[in-house]
């Protein structure tokens, strides 16, 4: 059964960013004065040009790093960060990447070479446990992280343009094991990605960045149908109005 944005349910807050300001010793400003809520559960897609300042809004969220001005509190939980590239260690098993997580925890070994299988197993990876990286695809890789990412029990998924150096038939493969592990861990996401068709396909909400400094400058509810295909026309047409709002930015920031 299709299931509508609009039938999920109002939710309390996970991430609340309020009035949140990045300035570098250098004078460059990456944000400035951003006011964003991301609900518990709620799938959120972060776009904007190239320098908006969405990576350096994920690691502040993640306490990577703190804001000039503002605040940034996680009413929602945990959070833990995935990037772009897997970065897995290569001197360990897919398995021993995922265990390395839960030995972090405190886990027993038992319990985690158990509890890997099973996150292996959520990421469609049976029986890959003790393939090496050099060994994996790269969608396999990041299959591994993020079965790695589970394995600390986050209640916020922080995604940096995850999918960015797939090819087009992995990433969308890699979108429906997404959208299924979210669906079935009820994970809050906030996922910054280039793509906007990308952000159509998969969020809850779109929010769009300013060009740098980033600012919120345009919400767009996702009102289309649980499952979607990167394809359909009413991805294809979100995915074109927010196109236009963000090329109204770029060439605001070109002037």
């Amino acid at each position: 059964m299709s299931v509508t944005a609009e039938a999920r349910p109002v939710t309390a807050p996970a991430i609340v960013i309020d009035g949140v300001s990045k300035r570098y010793a250098t004078g460059a400003v990456a944000l400035e004065d951003v006011h964003l809520e991301v609900r518990r559960g709620e799938f959120l897609a972060l776009v904007g040009a190239s320098g908006c300042g969405k990576s350096t809004l994920l690691n502040l969220v993640a306490g990577l790093d703190s804001p000039t001005t503002g605040r940034v509190s996680l009413p929602g939980g945990r959070p833990t960060l995935l990037f772009q590239e897997a970065a897995l260690l290569p001197w360990q098993t897919a398995a021993g990447n995922v265990e390395l997580a839960l030995r972090l925890r405190g886990v027993g070994r038992a319990e985690r070479k158990e509890k890997a299988v099973e996150l292996l197993d959520l990421v469609h990876l049976s029986g890959m446990g003790d393939r090496r990286p050099h060994e994996l695809s790269g969608g396999m890789r990041q299959r591994v992280a993020l079965a790695r990412a589970l394995a600390q029990e986050p209640d916020i998924l922080l995604m940096d343009e995850p999918f960015g150096a797939l090819d087009a038939m992995t990433r969308d493969l890699l979108h429906d094991e997404l959208e299924r592990i979210w669906s079935e861990t009820g994970v809050t996401i906030l996922f910054v990605t280039h793509n906007v068709r990308e952000a159509a396909r998969l969020g809850d909400r779109i929010v769009l960045l300013t060009s740098r400094p980033g600012r919120v400058a345009a919400e767009f509810p996702v009102n289309i149908d649980r499952p979607r295909r990167i394809e359909s026309p009413p991805v294809s047409k979100l995915a074109v109005e927010v196109t236009a709002a963000l090329r109204q930015e770029v060439a605001r920031h070109g002037r």
